[in-house]
């Protein structure tokens, strides 16, 4: 499901277009040269979030609207709960598409805007993500930013008759490789967990949540900043689903006990590229 959010931390619109490697736009490239080009734990194509009006946790944290790798792997945030408070882990789902098809979705992802110099705009709307198309193949990477790609749909937002087809083309691709009619997906399973850790506070609504033990890493771990008052640790090995046992007994404001204190802590399932919580820079 596609899900274009509103966020807490003001960011500048932009339109960037990159081709880091090769210092080419992309034309005229095979697409089923593109999946083959890479390691299977390197995404081919990906489409996340960055900036916003939001948290410091939540943007650290914050999943990819999609993941495609080269060995047919497409991973997705699957359906949310809601109601407050939600669920410790995200609900992060798999499926498995052909290699052909993958070179499909990155053909398409060329055709609706991608790896070109698209004018998509400055729309007039503050404090929202911006959308981050990157493709990774023989040419290098190359990315498209769209700023406010879901909330910036009209002519009111300051926005030329173009600029708001080529948003669409984008929108529809996204809706297309998120949101796929009948297809089969799983639960993901991380082979490793970051958690970002703070301090807990009670609030009207988190004062009755009772306690759990954390079975990880010490907290807080390495600081994320100063002044964030957040730290981030690891989770590997037996560790992971003895973390992912005791989220099954938490929530999102669940307090977690660990060293003497309690701490409020964000879940991140680390994807397949994906290490330890210097993973989670949003620059990737």
């Amino acid at each position: 499901m596609t899900s274009f959010r509103g966020m807490w931390v003001v960011v500048v619109p932009v339109l960037l277009l990159t081709a880091a490697c090769a210092g080419q736009d992309g034309a005229g490239v095979a697409p089923d040269a593109v999946p083959s080009a890479l390691p299977a734990d390197v995404p081919v194509l990906r489409i996340d979030y960055t900036g916003g009006f939001v948290r410091p946790e939540t943007n650290v944290t914050r999943l990819p609207a999609v993941s495609v790798y080269g060995d047919g792997r497409v991973i997705t945030e699957g359906p949310t709960i809601l109601s407050y408070p939600g669920p410790a882990l995200p609900n992060i789902q798999v499926r498995t598409i052909s290699k052909a098809e993958v070179a499909k979705l990155v053909e398409q992802a060329r055709a609706a805007g991608v790896g070109s110099s698209v004018d998509v705009g400055t729309p007039s709307i503050t404090d929202v993500a911006t959308t981050r198309f990157t493709i990774r193949g023989p040419v290098g990477t190359e990315r498209l930013e769209v700023y406010a790609l879901g909330e910036a749909t009209g002519p009111e937002a300051g926005l030329t008759a173009a600029q708001q087809a080529a948003r669409e083309k984008l929108r529809t691709f996204t809706d297309k490789v998120t949101d796929p009619a009948g297809a089969a997906t799983q639960p993901y399973q991380p082979t490793a967990i970051a958690a970002v850790a703070g301090p807990w506070v009670a609030t009207p609504e988190t004062a009755k949540q009772p306690r759990v033990e954390w079975p990880g890493p010490a907290l807080p771990g390495t600081s994320l900043g100063e002044g964030l008052q957040l730290g981030c640790v690891t989770v590997t090995g037996a560790a992971v689903q003895q973390v992912i046992a005791a989220a099954d007994k938490a929530n999102a404001a669940t307090p977690w006990t660990s060293g003497g204190k309690r701490w409020s802590i964000t879940l991140r399932p680390l994807l397949p590229d994906e290490t330890d919580c210097a993973s989670l820079s949003t620059d990737r």
